[in-house]
């Protein structure tokens, strides 16, 4: 089977499931090697100080499985000076929100995931975020973002101030042409990746 996207024809036929499926078993592919150096490279660029500035808030998340990324991220982050906030899984609503204060601030949460232990400060702490770094499967080149299905970040992202950067975090390969999309569906404006960088939508 093709790759998808790789047919533009192909795309609108995808479903959003065929396009996850598809996804995560090529990053299931990717040699623990390659996701190593590829986490280096995007900590790199989110503290060159083009990206990310001493002071800011960033609202980031701790990866798990195969994704892009990697916990030393957020200590890369911290130590360059930047203020960072993880998501909190409470329900089926939007996203909590919490501090990083390090490795051992963290605890076991739903689908894997790995949530700060401190104080929670609500859903409306996004409004306070200068940049969110968003977990996707793939994203394309209008800003469609395709996560993994259970919707905590569409439910969020909408409570972000006017302005705020939505950077989606995908491996090189994974920016399409065209994605399927809904109307629930909250548009990045920005997408990083190991070898590109930062490339802005808006």
């Amino acid at each position: 089977m093709a790759r998808p996207g790789s047919d533009p024809s192909q795309s609108a036929a995808h479903t959003k499931w065929r396009w996850r499926k598809e996804l995560l078993a090529e990053r299931r592919r990717v040699p623990g090697a390659v996701r190593f150096s590829e986490a280096i490279s995007l900590s790199t660029h989110l503290t060159s100080g083009r990206i990310v500035r001493p002071g800011q808030t960033v609202c980031a998340y701790v990866p798990i499985g195969s994704e892009p990324g990697s916990a030393q991220m957020l200590e890369d982050l911290a130590e360059f000076g930047a203020r960072v906030l993880l998501p909190v899984v409470t329900g089926n609503g939007p996203l909590d929100w919490g501090w990083y204060q390090g490795r051992d601030s963290l605890r076991p949460g739903p689908y894997g995931l790995r949530e700060p232990i401190g104080e929670l400060l609500g859903s409306f702490a996004l409004r306070i975020a200068d940049l969110v770094l968003v977990p996707a499967l793939a994203v394309d080149r209008e800003g469609v973002r395709l996560g993994r299905g259970a919707g905590h970040y569409d439910r969020s992202l909408a409570d972000t101030a006017t302005g705020t950067h939505l950077v989606a975090v995908v491996r090189d390969q994974e920016i399409f042409e065209a994605l399927p999309t809904e109307p629930h569906d909250v548009r990045m404006t920005a997408v990083l990746t190991p070898n590109r960088g930062l490339l802005r939508f808006v």
